[in-house]
């Protein structure tokens, strides 16, 4: 098989989640064997900084890239598009320090790659390889991701939340499945018990009902909900009803679990090479994503 780029450029534009601040973002083709490589435009001495997992300095609520004193944010949607859309080879020019978050989904950015279109290349695709299995345990969390040796890429992931509204969800991905539609299309997700916090922390400054689903599973005083409410810039509702507060239904009555594996892809996209073995995720995080891709590549060498 082949290593592909892009046909042509393309753009996109947006605020990011945690910053909330607009980014400019352009994707170019790149020559054979260059990898993801993403460009900070906006910088006096415009900055390259290689897509790789050792370059992963935070993993808080996304995936942040770092090197030599600069930064780039929730790089893991547009990795994964890339990814799973088959590109070798992508230069990443960004005017801002974060990517845009858009709907909370991958969708766009593959719509504008299919739109571009992909460009076969003329040196061959090196593959990671298994020759046995790999595995990353978190004792903390008691996440765990394995991977064991097959000829084809494949997912099998399964989260369990502590919550009467999500409970467990769980997801299978392999060479058969229409990544664009299932996967790509899946958005992100925050719990309302969690907002305050993360607004504390200076996290999620662009994030509203448009690119989160946003779960409310534990009742909380109706005071403290109308005040979160009017932060969010939405309509207030009875603090005792628990569900979705999201006004978009669900695409897929497991499509958290369907956004925890675009995560995982965008993560994984970190390794530096397409992968060929059969992954199970059980409750991944950005973290433990990084970690194991670490480990995989430590490991393979």
């Amino acid at each position: 098989m082949k290593q592909k780029t892009l046909g042509r450029e393309f753009t996109l534009k947006g605020k990011g989640l945690h910053t909330g601040q607009n980014a400019v973002v352009l994707f170019c083709p790149a020559e054979e064997n260059y990898g993801y490589k993403i460009e900070r435009t906006d910088l006096s001495n415009k900055p390259i900084i290689a897509a790789n997992a050792k370059n992963v300095t935070s993993t808080d609520r996304g995936t942040t890239l770092s090197e030599k004193g600069f930064s780039v944010g929730t790089v893991e949607h547009a990795l994964a598009a890339l990814y799973g859309c088959s590109i070798d080879n992508c230069h990443i020019k960004i005017y801002g320090s974060e990517f845009p978050i858009l709907d909370g989904s991958a969708a766009e950015y593959v719509k504008k790659i299919r739109i571009s279109g992909i460009k076969e290349q003329n040196v061959e695709r090196e593959f990671i390889t298994i020759r046995n299995k790999i595995e990353y345990i978190d004792e903390l969390s008691g996440s765990r991701i394995s991977i064991f040796p097959d000829e084809k890429f494949s997912i099998d992931l399964k989260v369990i939340f502590d919550s009467d509204v999500i409970g467990e969800q769980s997801v299978q991905f392999g060479e058969s499945s229409d990544f664009d539609k299932e996967i790509a299309t899946c958005r992100t997700f925050v719990f309302v018990k969690d907002i305050k916090v993360l607004l504390q922390k200076g996290l999620i400054k662009g994030g509203n009902f448009e690119n989160a689903i946003v779960v409310y599973d534990t009742p909380i005083g109706q005071k403290e909900l109308d005040e979160l409410a009017d932060i969010m810039s939405v309509e207030k509702r009875p603090s005792e009803n628990i569900g979705y507060l999201s006004p978009l239904p669900l695409k897929y009555p497991n499509e958290l679990a369907r956004h925890k594996l675009l995560d995982l892809i965008g993560d994984l996209a970190l390794s530096g090479q397409f992968i060929k073995g059969k992954i199970v995720a059980y409750c991944p995080g950005h973290r433990v994503n990084n970690l194991f891709a670490r480990t995989l590549i430590r490991e393979i060498k």
